[in-house]
């Protein structure tokens, strides 16, 4: 029995989002396939099932990386809420972020090696 669209498009995206982690914390270079399909629970075969290629998989999960802030003001919006400069400064240079580099800051994690991928 195969799995269902959206079964396969929950997968998809958390082998995103466990690569965009494991990229801010180990840099792009950092892990390979076979360890990212093991910590996700599946196997290296089922890796090509969601990507074309690791290059498809590096521009998502980078993507996904540096789109945390925007995702955390439409959260805030739709709830009614407000997300000041303030405190998104204030949550960058807290504690927690510095010393959760696979939740935190894609453009500092990333930057240095982003220019020099081929």
């Amino acid at each position: 029995m195969g799995y269902s669209q959206a079964q396969k498009e929950k997968t998809h995206k958390r082998i995103v989002a466990i690569a965009s982690k494991r990229f801010r914390e180990k840099g792009l270079a950092g892990f390979g396939i076979a360890e990212l399909m093991k910590e996700a629970g599946l196997t290296v075969g089922g890796f090509y099932k969601h990507f074309d290629s690791r290059d498809e998989l590096v521009a998502e999960a980078v993507s996904d990386a540096f789109g945390v802030w925007q995702r955390q003001k439409e959260a805030a919006e739709s709830s009614g809420q407000s997300l000041s400069f303030a405190k998104l400064i204030d949550d960058y240079l807290s504690d927690v972020h510095r010393k959760n580099p696979g939740t935190g800051c894609a453009f500092s994690a990333l930057a240095p090696e982003i220019g020099s991928q081929r």
